[in-house]
């Protein structure tokens, strides 16, 4: 029975590792401790986790399904699927997958449970323009040009 360390099952299930190091000490998923008294997980442990709730075949999220949000004001809307849900207390932060990069939002937790976000879920990222901000990477920045000064006037 190979075992693996809980950040390396952590990284093969999708779930951050303070996620899995909650779910070990609740009891939510079986460990084996070493000398030291660190936990492994087993391999069958990490495949209970993973076909523990079956997953309905992925269809990507289309312009269609866009449409259906057309009641709302903002034009950014980003497609994805939700790679990681976490709940503290009062908020929650999600992460979702667009192509290949990752957005991160923090909403409330109460968003989370009325809207039933789950990791796999299909969901849109929707931006308003006023929350954007613009970076361009160190090696790609110029210096701004020179501003003209008016001459005082004595």
């Amino acid at each position: 029975m190979a075992l693996v360390t809980v950040r390396t099952a952590a990284e093969r299930l999708g779930v951050a590792y303070s996620t899995l190091k909650r779910w070990v000490h609740t009891g939510h998923v079986r460990t084996t401790r070493t000398e030291g008294g660190h936990h492994r997980v087993s391999e069958a442990e990490i495949d209970r986790l993973t076909t523990r709730k079956p997953s309905a075949p992925r269809r990507p999220v289309s312009r269609s399904d866009d449409e259906t949000l057309l009641g709302l004001s903002a034009r950014n809307r980003l497609a994805g699927f939700i790679e990681e849900v976490r709940i503290d207390g009062l908020l929650a932060q999600v992460r979702l997958r667009v192509g290949d990069q990752s957005l991160t939002a923090v909403i409330t937790s109460d968003a989370v449970r009325a809207l039933k976000l789950h990791r796999g879920a299909d969901a849109f990222a929707i931006i308003k323009s006023t929350e954007v901000m613009i970076a361009v990477p160190a090696a790609q920045a110029r210096p701004a040009p020179p501003t003209k000064r008016r001459a005082s006037r004595g």
